[in-house]
Order: structure tokens, then sequence, then C-alpha cells
């Protein structure tokens, strides 16, 4: 999974702390099925990666019950994606095919991701106690860490076991109670992304959870 300020094949690769990694093997009971933006030294180990510049994670298919993503923090120029395209298709993957989601991101709760992703659409936050999260910079310690705040966002039904695995790790807020409201105004669906996954036609996915999918 590539944390990183681009994707593009001159970018470090930022990767997932070792700590997250063994907490969200716990969480998924030790099998994660899907890390949708891999890279050569990605230390998830997920049953199925999609590596760039090879595969556009954002373009293949989903339809896994356990997904981690750690998504490119900057703008894709090549490819016209933001963060915003991944926190998408977390929410989408959940809406559509039951998933259980967790993304590794930076504490935006005043964007437009944020609005239309995250409040609303997800279960539950950890804000995350790290003053500057240590990512893997190339397979190696990074040094600095992270400018950023980041949080462990969580899509899915199994709430009370989330808190008991991140609270270690931050500060968990159980946000169900906003499912359904929508966040931004008319906004929303204006600013909808509009990318097509292999074989299937954009598609617009409604702000709201189906309720008993859990996996």
């Amino acid at each position: 999974m590539t944390a990183g300020r681009t994707t593009s094949s001159a970018s470090q690769h930022w990767c997932t702390p070792p700590k997250y990694v063994h907490a969200i093997r716990r969480f998924f009971r030790g099998r994660i099925d899907l890390d949708p933006c891999a890279n050569k030294h990605s230390i998830v180990e997920a049953e199925v990666e999609y590596r760039l510049p090879r595969q556009d994670g954002l373009r293949l298919e989903w339809n896994f019950r356990r997904i981690f993503v750690n998504p490119p923090y900057g703008a894709d120029r090549a490819r016209k994606t933001t963060i915003k395209h991944w926190l998408h298709r977390c929410h989408q993957a959940h809406v559509e095919h039951g998933a259980q989601v967790l993304a590794l991101v930076p504490v935006a709760t005043n964007t437009a991701h944020w609005k239309h992703y995250v409040w609303g659409a997800a279960s539950s936050i950890c804000f995350l106690y790290d003053t500057r999260l240590k990512f893997l910079v190339d397979g190696k310690d990074g040094g600095k860490g992270a400018p950023m705040s980041c949080a462990m966002i969580y899509w899915g039904e199994r709430v009370e076991e989330f808190d008991r695995v991140f609270s270690e790790f931050g500060a968990v807020l159980d946000v169900r109670s906003l499912l359904g409201r929508e966040f931004g105004g008319q906004a929303k669906k204006s600013e909808q992304p509009a990318l097509s996954v292999e074989g299937k036609p954009a598609v617009d996915v409604p702000l709201k959870r189906i309720a008993g999918r859990g996996r």
C-alpha cells in the first residue's frame, strides 16, 4: 500500500507501520483479502494485491470480504485521481458487496471526501495518537514520520471489535448515529467521482449503509 504524496514511478512508497498491520490482521482474524494499492515493499501481504503501475486498484474489482486500504495521499496527475476516489471505493465496496473495509488516511474532517464518504457513511473512526505517524519508506523506517494526523476508518458492522482492537492506538469514535445523513449539501452528487471499474460502467453509490451485511 502506497501512502506517498503521488503514485508516480519516481515517488517513494510510504507503507503501513508494522504495529498497524498486526492490529489490522487481529481485527480481520488473521486474513486480509485485498490490498488495492500495494507495492513491492508492502508488509501487509494480502491474499490479493493490486500494484501500480501494472494494476490500477481503483479500476479493478473490490468484491472481497476483508479489505485494507492505505491510499496515496496526494493527487495522481497522470490518472487524474485523488484520495477521494479511494474513499469512494471503500464505501462502495461495503455498500455493494458487504465488505469489511479499513482505511488509514489523513485526518481532514472539513474536506469533501470526508463529508461524502466518512461522515454519514463509515461506522467507526480511530483518531490515532501518533504525533508523527512513522510510515515505512520503501520498506524501511522513514525517520521523521508523516506531518499530518491520521485516522483508521472502518466501514462495517463489527464496531465493538474495532473499538477493542484499535483503542490502544487512539480515540475511537462510534459514528453509526450519523449513517445516512448528508454532509456538504448539494455538492455531494455533483462531486461524485466518475471512474469505471474494468468491465463495468461508472455508477453513483448512494451514501446509505446496507444493514445486516456483516461478514
